[in-house]
């Protein structure tokens, strides 16, 4: 019999870090305090006025890259997670909308992508820039994959053994790393047209963060998505919290739901139980996937609480528009990004200023096409989502929000061609910066945890497994390895291996370890 491990939170991180830790031979015990498990990836249905059917939303993430974390996942109890959790690939991946009515696809193959750029922006150096900058981007990856995945890391000195620091190889590594470097230095050192520089930028908001200040390590992301495909799980990113949650049920985990954890015990520097609903539940070990600061500063308190809460910047946050359409755009791809007149402007406002940008980039999620079943024939059940600051004291957006709604929709009509828009809209629901502050327990709403800021140490996040209680392990965009529907995903499985591994677990089974790797590492690439 393994260790009994309670999990705080069923968001993504905390299900993936159930389903892993249950696998291992651990009795996990997940206290979620909302009615429903999936944490951000709820579903939203809204029925059709005329009877016809319900509209349904993906209410949080919508999309998805790296599907290794989840075969891994799946793999720890030798099972399929295809077979179980079918994925379906996108390409394009997404489609660009900018101010003058142009618009360009971002499709996977890189040297397809590079034609159209050229074609997008003739006469200069763009196609052959991206291919560069794509070589670049998988060499990152490939460091991200030696040094920050798949292992508890909060700092440079975690991800490196100290007898290895002065070999040639690994000064190579970190030289690779481009610190001291952002983003868009990055992108724009290989691909100078604007527009095409700003859909690049755009791989940052995937963690919620300004390319202009984001470390360069970040642009791997360009590779993930490249080499490894952008996905749609069959049923809606919904059916992803519902097939890790159906995972670690089968393998015996305790699944709760209404059941909020007021208070952590902690004896002589370690975890001994939590308080739920008022009841006492004793555990070994304990992983949240609470926003990290919050887990510091509202249940651990103390000490370690002053420390995380004066470290980390919160990421930005977001108003949603759920929107059910009596029309179906066929010019919107499954995923669309509808791009502001200045990025740099965007990103100022969102990030120094603290106010929401002028004139915002959305990002529209457009499923039907994929997905006939999220709305009633001929609908669309669009998702709009606008990246805001997280939440100021002077915000009050119950004030706020019917402008900068009018903000949004003129957006999409000016740019994206939604003329019509207004008229298509037969229901609607919306979340605002101060809904997802209160829903989900974040860090002054912000959605996609902490910051990635800081050319040095942006890419850093608190550990998962916690130096200063022991017993205590994080999970969740606010842990490492940060925000992003894989990256919590993977921050859960991480909290599960560290505790598994401190405790004399029987660690992770070769299936696991080969679900897991990068193609390119693969027996089979290497033929």
């Amino acid at each position: 019999m393994g260790a009994k491990v309670v999990v705080i939170g069923s968001g993504l991180g905390g299900l993936a870090a159930a389903a892993t830790a249950q696998a291992r031979g651990h009795q996990v015990t997940v206290l979620e305090r909302n009615s429903w498990l999936g944490g951000k990836a709820a579903v939203l249905n809204l029925p059709s006025p005329d009877g016809r059917g319900n509209f349904r939303f993906d209410m949080g993430p919508t999309i998805l890259t790296v599907p290794r974390v989840l075969r891994r996942i799946f793999a720890e109890a030798g099972r399929d997670q295809q077979k179980e959790m079918p994925l379906i690939r996108l390409d394009p991946q997404w489609r660009c909308f900018f101010d003058g009515s142009k618009q360009i696809d971002l499709i996977e193959n890189v040297q397809d992508m590079a034609r159209l750029m050229d074609e997008f922006a003739p006469g200069g150096p763009n196609g052959a820039g991206y291919e560069r900058f794509q070589r670049v981007a998988r060499h990152l990856h490939k460091v991200s994959e030696k040094f920050f995945f798949w292992k508890p890391v909060e700092g440079i000195g975690d991800t490196l053994n100290l007898g290895d620091n002065f070999k040639p190889n690994v000064l190579r590594d970190v030289m690779a790393l481009r610190m001291g470097q952002t983003v868009a230095k990055v992108i724009r050192g290989h691909v100078p047209n604007e527009q095409l520089a700003q859909m690049l930028d755009h791989f940052t908001q995937y963690v919620g963060s300004s390319p202009y200040l984001a470390p360069a390590v970040l642009c791997s992301i360009g590779d993930m998505q490249a080499s490894e495909g952008v996905w749609y799980p069959v049923g809606g990113t919904r059916a992803t919290a519902e097939g890790l949650a159906n995972l670690a049920a089968s393998l015996g985990a305790d699944l709760r739901t209404n059941a909020e954890v007021t208070d952590i015990e902690i004896v002589g520097g370690a975890v001994r139980s939590v308080t739920a609903n008022g009841e006492r539940i004793a555990c070994d070990a304990l992983i949240s996937n609470m926003d990290a600061i919050r887990t510091y500063t509202e249940l651990v308190k103390g000490n370690a609480s002053k420390r995380y809460a004066k470290k980390y910047e919160p990421a930005c946050s977001g108003v949603v528009l759920y929107l059910g359409l009596n029309r179906r755009y066929e010019h919107l791809a499954h995923h669309d990004f509808v791009f502001s007149r200045d990025a740099e402007e965007e990103f100022d406002a969102i990030y120094r200023k603290g106010e929401p940008a002028p004139d915002p980039t959305a990002y529209l999620a457009a499923p039907s096409g994929t997905d006939p079943s999220v709305a009633p024939e001929g609908g669309e059940a669009l998702y709009v989502l606008v990246h805001t600051p997280y939440l100021r004291p002077h915000h009050d957006w119950s004030k706020m929000f019917p402008a900068y709604r009018q903000k949004i929709l003129d957006k999409l009509k000016r740019t994206a061609g939604l003329e019509d828009i207004e008229s298509r809209i037969v229901c609607e629901s919306q979340l605002t910066p101060v809904d997802i502050h209160n829903r989900y327990k974040v860090l002054n709403g912000a959605i996609y945890g902490l910051a990635s800021h800081g050319s040095f140490t942006g890419a850093f996040k608190p550990s998962n497994r916690s130096k200063a209680i022991k017993g205590l392990y994080l999970a969740g965009g606010a842990a490492h390895p940060g925000p992003g529907m894989p990256m919590v995903m993977m921050s859960g499985w991480i909290a599960a291996d560290a505790l598994d591994r401190d405790l004399g677990g029987r660690g992770m089974s070769p299936e696991a370890e080969l679900a897991g790797r990068r193609e390119a590492e693969l027996p089979a690439a290497a033929e």
